[in-house]
C-alpha cells in the first residue's frame, strides 16, 4: 500500500455495530457528505463494510483515507469467542488468573461462576523469579522455557501470553523469553505482559495480557481480510482502526494490541461528541447514546473524554489499558417492560433485540417495550405502521399495553405507556449521574450530547431530571459512531509503575519516563501514514495516601514535575474529589502516565445536513401535526430536519424527524440551530 495524500480529501467513517453498519464519506473538496446505514455481517464484518460503501455509491479506488470501528475484539470477548491460547508464567503463579480478587460476581449472595480465559492446563510454569524491586531472585531456565512453549504449540494453541512476575519493575527475563519464543513459536501471536502494561498488580496485567493474546489472531485475520478486500477493489492506502482510547492506529500494527480495540465503537461515538462539543463552544458534556438494548454514557471535560485504564468488561475481566470510560445501562428502545410477580413494573434490561423486535418493527414482536410506548404516545410517527410488514396497527400496540402493563396495575394503555417511559427514563438519568457524580462532578455544569437512534427522544426528560440546562443533538445522531472514526486523532497511551512514597521517589527517574514516554509516543504516530496538523500530549500521574488502595489520577502540565508539585496536586485532586483533607498522611506515587496524541486538520461539520434541501421558513420545513403526550395529548407540530432553515428557532413542543432518529422537543423547551447544523435545545423551567 502507497501513503494516503498529506490532506486525505476523501475520507470514508465506518462504523461496525451489531445490527447496522454506519458510513460516513466526507469529501473535503467539494464539501459533500454520503451516509449509508446497512445491516451488520456478523459472520464476516468485511462483507458489510463494502456493502456499506456500495450503498453509499462510494468510488473505493478514489478513497484516500478509511478509518474503521469494530466489534471484532469486543463481541469475542464478551461471548467467549476466543482463540485457543497459552500461557507461560513464574513457577508458582499459573493460578494468578484464577485467584483475582476478593469480589464477587454479585454484590449480594456467594454464589456465581467464573471461567478464567485461559484455561489451567493451558498455563505452564517455568523457573524464574524477580523481586518487587526489579532484582533477579532465580534466573530464567530457558531450556524449561522451550519445553513449556513446544508443549504449548502441540497443544494447538493459536496463540501465547509470556507473563512474569514483577516484569513491569524488570522486564529482563520477558524479553529473553520473548526472543526465544519467536525462535520456536508457530506464528506472531505473542504477547508479553509488560510490552503491553507496564504496571504493578500481576492479575490484572496477566487478564489484560490473556485478552490481548486470545483475540489476537482474530483480529489480525479480519483486518488482513478486509485489506485484501479493499486492495481488490482499488483501494490504495491504509486502514485506519479505532482503539477504545479514542485514537486511532493502522490495521497494520493493531493486532499487536489487540485489548486496546475492545470498545472501539463507543469509544468513536464519544471522540464525536468531543469534536462536536468544542466547535459547537460546549467542551464539557455528557454523552448519552441509546440505541435499541442499552444506554451508554461518558464524560467529556473540557473537550478531553474521560479515560480510564481501570475498565472490567466483565466480572474478573479486567482490562487495564487506558479506554474512554463509558457506563452502560440495559435500557433502549427495546427494552421489554413487565409487571413483576410483586406487582412492580419493570423495564429492561431484557430486550427484544432486532428480531423479533419491538412490537411496532412488525417482525413478530408481541411483548410491550420503550419504542412501543414512544409510538402509542404519539412521539413517533403511527403513519410509519403501514410501512412495516405483519399488519401491526397502533390498536394492536394498545391492546397489548392495557393487557401487559395496563390491567395489573390499573392504567389505561396510555398510562401504562407513560408509565413505562418515566421508569426507562429514570434508569437512564441514573446511568448520567454514575457517571457523573462518581467522577465528582455536577450533572448541573454540563450539556447533554443526545445521540443513537433513541437518544434524542429521551434527552430533554433526563435533563431535566438532573438539573442539565441543555441538551446538543447533534446533525446526524443515528451515525455519531461513524463521525467518530472521521474526526478522530491519533493516540497512544503509557504507564509505568513506580509505586514509591512522593519523599523517596526518585524524580530524576520520574522526568526520564516521561520523556521516554513522550519520545515512543512521537516515534508511533510517526509510522502512521496519516497527516498530522499537531502533537500534544496529556501528562498524568496516579497516587494514594499510604495505606489506601484507591487511586486518584492527578493531571499534570507538561514539563519537570518536582516533587512539591506531585504532593501538592494531589493534595487537590484529593480534596476536590472527596471534599476531605489528610495532611498528616505521606502520599504514594503508583504510575506515571503520558498520552501523546497527534491532531488531524479540521472537518467542516455544517455538511452534515445539505444546505440545498434546507427551507427558508420554519412553516415550510413542517410536514404535519399529530396529538402528543406530555402529561395530556397536546397538539404538536411535525419539522423535517433536513428542511430546517439556517437559522431555525423552535419553540416546544414540537417533533423533529429525520433518517435516522426522531428529536422530542417539550413544551417551554427551545431549540436553536447552530452553524454546524446542531440543534442546541435549552430547558424551560
Amino acid at each position: 500500500m502507497t501513503d494516503p495524500p498529506a490532506e486525505p480529501s476523501v475520507v470514508a467513517g465506518i462504523d461496525v455495530g451489531g445490527t447496522f453498519t454506519d458510513l460516513l464519506l466526507f469529501d473535503a473538496a467539494r464539501g459533500t457528505v454520503r451516509l449509508a446505514k446497512t445491516p451488520s455481517t456478523l459472520d464476516n464484518q468485511a462483507d458489510g463494510v463494502i456493502h456499506a460503501l456500495e450503498a453509499a455509491d462510494a468510488d473505493i479506488a478514489a478513497l484516500d483515507l478509511i478509518v474503521h470501528g469494530t466489534t471484532t475484539t469486543t463481541n469475542a470477548v464478551l461471548e467467549r469467542r476466543l482463540c485457543r491460547t497459552g500461557l507461560v508464567t513464574t513457577a508458582g503463579f499459573r493460578d494468578v488468573l484464577e485467584l483475582g480478587r476478593r469480589t464477587r460476581p454479585r454484590p449480594y449472595g456467594m454464589t456465581g461462576t467464573f471461567r478464567p480465559i485461559i484455561p489451567r492446563d493451558l498455563r505452564l510454569e517455568v523457573p524464574e523469579r524477580m523481586d518487587a524491586r526489579g532484582a533477579v531472585v532465580t534466573p530464567l531456565d530457558e531450556d524449561a522455557l522451550r519445553a513449556a512453549l513446544r508443549r504449548l504449540a502441540e497443544s494447538g494453541c493459536e496463540a501465547l501470553v509470556i507473563h512474569f512476575l514483577h516484569a513491569y519493575a524488570n522486564p529482563a527475563h520477558e524479553i529473553r523469553a520473548g526472543e526465544i519464543a519467536r525462535e520456536v513459536w508457530p506464528n506472531g501471536n505473542i504477547t508479553l505482559g509488560h510490552a503491553l502494561l507496564s504496571e504493578s498488580r500481576e492479575f490484572e496485567r496477566g487478564v489484560t495480557a490473556a485478552v490481548n493474546a486470545s483475540v489476537q489472531p482474530l483480529l489480525r485475520r479480519y483486518v488482513e481480510r478486509l485489506a485484501d478486500t479493499l486492495a481488490g477493489r482499488g483501494y490504495r492506502h491504509d486502514v485506519l482502526v479505532m482503539n477504545g482510547n479514542g485514537g486511532m492506529v493502522s490495521a497494520r500494527f493493531v493486532a499487536d494490541e489487540a485489548a486496546k480495540t475492545v470498545m472501539s465503537g463507543p469509544a468513536s461515538g464519544v471522540m464525536a461528541a468531543a469534536y462536536t462539543g468544542r466547535r459547537a463552544g460546549r467542551p464539557d458534556l455528557i454523552t448519552y447514546d441509546m440505541g435499541g438494548t442499552s444506554t451508554d454514557v461518558a464524560l467529556i471535560r473540557g473537550a478531553e473524554p474521560t479515560v480510564s485504564n481501570e475498565i472490567e468488561v466483565e466480572y474478573a475481566m479486567p482490562i487495564h489499558v487506558p479506554m474512554v470510560d463509558v457506563r452502560t445501562v440495559g435500557a433502549g428502545g427495546g427494552s421489554i417492560a413487565r409487571v413483576t410477580a410483586a406487582g412492580l413494573l419493570q423495564v429492561g434490561p431484557e430486550s427484544a433485540g432486532a428480531t423479533p423486535g419491538p412490537i411496532c418493527y412488525g417482525k413478530g414482536g408481541t411483548r410491550p417495550t420503550i419504542s412501543d410506548a414512544n409510538l402509542l404516545l404519539g412521539r413517533l410517527d403511527p403513519g410509519r405502521l403501514a410501512k412495516v410488514p405483519g399488519g401491526v396497527t397502533v390498536a394492536d400496540v394498545a391492546a397489548v399495553f392495557g393487557r401487559a402493563i395496563g390491567d395489573p396495575l390499573g392504567l389505561d394503555p396510555v398510562a401504562a405507556a407513560a408509565a413505562v417511559i418515566r421508569i426507562g427514563n429514570a434508569r437512564m438519568a441514573d446511568a448520567v449521574r454514575m457517571v457523573s457524580i462518581s467522577l465528582g462532578e455536577d450533572p448541573r455544569d454540563f450539556a447533554l450530547f443526545a445521540f443513537g437512534g433513541a437518544g434524542p427522544l429521551h434527552a430533554c426528560a433526563i435533563a431535566r431530571e438532573l438539573g442539565i440546562p441543555e441538551v446538543l443533538v447533534p446533525a446526524r445522531p443515528g451515525i455519531t459512531n461513524a463521525l467518530g472514526c472521521v474526526v478522530a486523532d491519533l493516540r497512544h497511551d503509557f504507564v509505568r509503575t513506580f509505586n514509591r512514597p512522593v519523599a523517596a521517589v526518585d524524580m530524576e527517574a520520574v522526568h526520564a519516563v516521561f520523556a521516554e514516554q513522550s519520545a515512543e509516543g512521537r516515534r508511533l504516530i510517526g509510522r502512521q501514514p496519516v497527516a498530522i496538523r499537531e502533537v500534544r500530549e496529556i501528562r498524568s500521574v496516579d497516587m494514594q495516601f499510604m495505606g489506601q488502595t484507591h487511586v486518584l489520577r492527578v493531571p499534570l502540565p507538561t514539563g519537570a514535575p518536582t516533587r512539591e508539585d506531585l504532593q501538592r496536586r494531589f493534595e487537590e485532586a484529593y480534596l476536590a474529589r472527596f471534599h476531605v483533607e489528610l495532611p498528616e498522611i505521606r502520599a504514594n506515587l503508583v504510575n506515571v502516565n503520558t498520552s501523546v496524541i497527534g491532531r488531524r486538520a479540521e472537518i467542516d461539520l455544517s455538511a452534515l445536513i445539505d444546505a440545498h434541501h434546507r427551507k427558508g421558513s420554519l412553516e415550510e420545513a413542517t410536514t404535519g401535526r399529530r396529538p402528543v403526550w406530555f402529561g395530556a395529548f397536546v397538539d404538536t407540530p411535525i419539522y423535517w430536519r433536513d428542511h430546517l432553515p439556517a437559522d431555525a428557532v423552535i419553540e416546544g413542543p414540537a417533533v423533529v424527524e429525520q433518517m435516522d432518529t426522531t428529536i422530542l422537543i417539550e413544551p417551554g423547551d427551545t431549540a436553536r440551530q447552530d452553524a454546524d447544523g446542531n440543534l442546541v435545545i435549552t430547558l424551560g423551567r
